[in-house]
């Protein structure tokens, strides 16, 4: 057993040793003294020889790790070389799994958002469900890694949640299914009114979001543009970067600052990226857009480019960075804050929207009959031969768009209003 503390004992100095941050160039006051390795080995001895089930070395010094790091904060994380596998299918975008987006919040795994189109999604689970359990194991004191694997798997198998929701615990069987998250969905709202929606920021999201606007831009002009990140959790801040780009045609997007030079990091917007300048624009957030969700509503806000509609966003305004370790494995390290063009803090805090409007459930009156000038028999024409409108003309598409989704409908009266007021 000796030499298995000593071995312990070198690998914990191997990583204090090899990390981006050399030991030697912390100031002595800040090395850690041989006495607290020495209480650590004995920590690592009494469980090893006295816990109730046997656990080899590996497993608990990687559990020593894990809370070391997850005891930071919500998103700091150590992870294992078969984690990093994981982690990085994870941000491809293409895994099996239900879609969920989850968080640690105060000892509690709340639901950030489902991924559109996915089990989850179709099940009916909402931005802020508290998830209990999951395949009757409960979810407290277990790492955001460990939870993916149990919520991942086999396509076609089933995984069971428990969540609580408001106080009343419902449950849910969810068939596990491919997710290849798309990140960019576009539309036409009326005649020239784009909708384009970004579930998740992705490498390649802000190439997609530049190929869609190309090809809605060769079809018409865009007049106005309504770009929705409701239940958007975050991902590539480099691509949230570049979208705002496409937005904005000069000026700061965003900055970092933590405690080494590399966090502390600005980007900018360029002309030579902006394709869409002046059309008017809103941006849909709700409680469940985080992180470079809010980075893209704060820049727009910050620069007065368009109007920020919805409910209150989730508040992550901190930058992670994966840094490797010599053995495959990684540190997933809270090591920036970001902050808006105009200094605001994102963190804890979140984004308030210019107009806050939640979402409703609207009773829209239907089968009322009514007639028109147009129907009457003997009525006089236009007088300036303007086309005549009877009751049969008259679009139906807004009611249906207020009962199905009434953000969506403000911002899309919002911006036809807007149309009569702003000089392209």
């Amino acid at each position: 057993m000796l030499g298995c503390k000593r071995l312990v004992i070198l690998s914990i100095a191997a990583l204090l040793n090899t990390s981006v941050w050399a030991a030697e160039d912390l100031p002595a006051e800040r090395r850690i003294p041989l006495e607290e390795i020495q209480t650590f080995v004995e920590t690592f001895e009494t469980i090893s020889a006295g816990y109730v089930e046997e656990l080899d070395d590996q497993t608990i010094l990687n559990k020593a790790l894990k809370g070391m790091v997850s005891s930071l904060d919500p998103h700091s994380e150590f992870l294992t070389k078969e984690e990093v596998g994981e982690f990085d299918e994870q941000t491809s975008g293409n895994y099996a799994g239900i879609g969920i987006e989850v968080e640690s919040e105060d000892g509690q795994l709340v639901v950030v958002a489902p991924v559109d189109g996915s089990p989850a999604a179709k099940a009916g689970i909402k931005a802020g469900d508290v998830i209990v359990r999951i395949n009757d194991q409960l979810v407290t004191g277990m790492s955001l890694q460990e939870i993916v694997a149990l919520m991942r798997g086999k396509e076609g198998t089933e995984v069971s949640l428990d969540i609580d929701r408001e106080g009343v615990i419902k449950q849910f069987v969810l068939t596990r299914a491919q997710i290849k998250d798309s990140s960019v969905l576009t539309k036409w709202l009326g005649s020239d009114i784009a909708y384009m929606r970004i579930s998740q920021f992705q490498g390649n999201s802000a190439e997609e979001f530049r190929d869609e606007l190309q090809a809605l831009q060769k079809q018409r002009a865009v007049k106005g543009m309504i770009l929705d990140l409701r239940n958007n959790p975050g991902g590539v801040l480099q691509s949230a970067v570049a979208i705002v780009d496409t937005l904005i045609d000069e000026g700061l997007v965003v900055y970092t600052d933590g405690r080494h030079d590399f966090s502390q990091t600005q980007f900018t917007a360029t002309k030579a990226a902006t394709m869409l300048p002046k059309a008017p624009l809103i941006v849909l957030v709700n409680e469940g857009s985080a992180s470079a969700s809010e980075v893209v509503a704060g820049a727009v806000q910050d620069h007065n480019r368009g109007l920020i509609l919805g409910t209150e966003t989730f508040g992550k305004g901190s930058v992670q960075t994966v840094v490797p370790l010599t053995n495959g494995a990684a540190v997933k390290l809270t090591t920036a804050l970001y902050y808006t063009p105009n200094g605001r803090s994102i963190q804890a805090q979140g984004i308030v929207p210019d107009m806050v409007i939640p979402q409703a459930q609207v009773k829209v009156e239907k089968g009322r009959f009514f007639i028109k000038e147009a129907e009457l028999k003997g009525h006089l024409g236009n007088g300036t031969g303007g086309e005549e409108r009877t009751s049969s003309d008259v679009d139906s598409n807004l009611n249906e768009l207020a009962t199905s989704d009434f953000q969506l409908f403000q911002a899309f009266s919002m911006l036809q209003s807007a149309q009569k007021f702003v000089v392209q």
